[in-house]
């Protein structure tokens, strides 16, 4: 049956083998038999710009990628937050197509909105914040204008304050806010919603305005190993294999 298969948060990195191990067999194994692969954000562990395409590790994601299309199964990639920073040369790179976040689209007769999910975590107000930061146009700009040397230097020490930050916060608040979650889908006229970031892989309804909603969480690569799979008559999760 045509399904389309949905991923994010891979958090693929050099230094975590295994990982990418997992998602070369997944690239050549299930996903060449869908019509279409979403990656919800976050693909990388980081990502510094497009420049650093030719990094040996980059350069095979992106041809392990590349190879779908050879199969014909389409590819669709959605920022995340430690890959906000992708860009055209990365995605034509891939042959894959750079969505909007949030993108709203027709899934087998089923209006369905995609996004990586950080927005909703309204809870959160620091990181609001900072992704409000990183977002700007213009300091992206700037950033992207460093050398590379010096922009993953940064990149890492944020990543070493984020992972000490996390210590200390309430695991609470950094789950999505239902409110904004209910204003996200009144928004979009009640779609289904599909989303990662927060890695609590899982399926919530919703009843907005006598509109019933759901609300499918994508699971982190490393711990859950799954894929939701969508398709005329429903979605189920996609366990994956060795």
């Amino acid at each position: 049956m045509p399904h389309t298969l949905f991923i994010s948060d891979l958090h693929l990195s050099a230094d975590q083998p295994h990982s990418m191990a997992a998602f070369k067999r997944f690239i050549s194994n299930m996903a060449p038999q869908a019509e279409a692969l979403y990656i919800l954000g976050d693909l990388f562990e980081y990502w510094a710009g497009d420049d650093d395409l030719d990094d040996p590790f980059h350069a095979e994601v992106t041809t392990t990628l590349r190879s779908l299309a050879a199969h014909g199964t389409r590819l669709y990639l959605l920022r995340g937050n430690r890959d906000l920073l992708i860009g055209e040369a990365l995605a034509e790179a891939c042959h894959a197509t750079l969505l909007d976040d949030p993108s709203l689209i027709d899934l087998y007769g089923t209006p369905t909105l995609l996004s990586h999910g950080d927005t909703l975590c309204t809870d959160d107000t620091e990181y609001q914040r900072y992704r409000a930061t990183v977002h700007d146009a213009e300091f992206q700009r700037q950033f992207l204008a460093k050398p590379l040397t010096e922009r993953k230097a940064y990149i890492a020490q944020l990543r070493n304050r984020s992972m000490a930050e996390k210590q200390s916060k309430d695991t609470s608040i950094m789950d999505v806010n239902d409110a904004a979650v209910t204003a996200l889908l009144r928004e979009y006229h009640y779609p289904r919603l599909i989303h990662g970031h927060t890695h609590r892989q899982n399926c919530h309804e919703y009843q907005i305005d006598g509109r019933r909603c759901e609300r499918w969480v994508l699971g982190d690569w490393h711990r859950q190993g799954s894929a939701l799979r969508c398709d005329s008559c429903g979605i189920t999760w996609e366990t994956i294999t060795d």
